[in-house]
């Protein structure tokens, strides 16, 4: 597969995987019932294997790996926060404040993480 095939398909599952986050955080805050369904809990498995397989297989073929790029680095750890904050939002927060801080906390942390891969910098600072 081609490098601009792959990376198409990689920014579609971060779109598909932020929508659905961004819907299923309003499904927490009204207390709907949809959260329960099946597909509910199984399709953002779905988009976030797509997602990862292809973020993979993208910085094999770039041979940019993290500990060799500042910016790959930082998008990963930032990643790390957002499933973290994804969790407390969507799962383990003790209270519907914590769980409402923490999602509108993850998206925040999403559009750091799609300025540092659109920059290739961390830092945001030209």
């Amino acid at each position: 597969m081609s490098y601009a095939a792959l990376k198409i398909i990689h920014v579609i599952s971060v779109i598909f995987s932020y929508l659905l986050f961004m819907l299923r955080g309003i499904w927490m805050m009204q207390n709907s019932s949809i959260l329960q369904r099946r597909w509910v809990k199984i399709l953002p498995h779905v988009i976030d294997t797509v997602l990862l397989a292809s973020a993979v297989t993208l910085v094999t073929m770039i041979q940019q790996y993290p500990g060799m790029s500042a910016w790959l680095s930082t998008k990963i750890g930032g990643l790390l926060l957002y499933i973290i904050l994804g969790m407390m939002a969507l799962r383990f927060g003790k209270s519907r404040k914590i769980k409402i801080i923490s999602w509108i906390t993850a998206q925040i942390v999403f559009f750091y993480i799609v300025l540092v891969a659109l920059t290739k910098n961390p830092t945001l600072i030209s």
